[in-house]
């Protein structure tokens, strides 16, 4: 899926926003994301959001549900890169998810949401 948006954090008291069809809904102070590790957050239909913060500073979200298995585990993942691109690979069965697209790395026929993230 495309139309990701990652965001380069130069605050360190702004909030964490997702965009929700029209809206834009905040889900943590940013010092909540650690770089490197993950943070799941619940949303108003019942789903999961997979927040990530990279080293350099630029957020990811993405659902929280491992297509795999089913389930909301992806936070828990460890982040890389493949050819420069970031990723999630998931705890469980180790299948790697980019982070702009939500595109599986390793089987091209799965992919997660991506929501659009912006620090606010």
């Amino acid at each position: 899926m495309s139309g990701s948006t990652s965001v380069g954090i130069q605050s360190t008291s702004a909030s964490i926003q997702l965009r929700l069809e029209e809206d834009w809904l905040e889900i943590c102070d940013r010092t909540q994301l650690v770089p490197g590790r993950g943070l799941a957050a619940l949303l108003p239909d019942g789903r999961q959001a997979a927040l990530f913060l990279d080293r350099e500073g630029r957020a990811y979200a993405i659902d929280n549900r491992d297509p795999f298995t089913g389930a909301a585990v992806l936070s828990r993942g460890l982040l890389g890169t493949e050819q420069g691109r970031p990723f999630v690979a998931s705890p469980l069965l180790k299948q790697r998810f980019d982070l702009e697209t939500g595109r599986c790395l390793d089987d091209k026929e799965v992919s997660v949401a991506v929501h659009p993230v912006r620090v606010a």
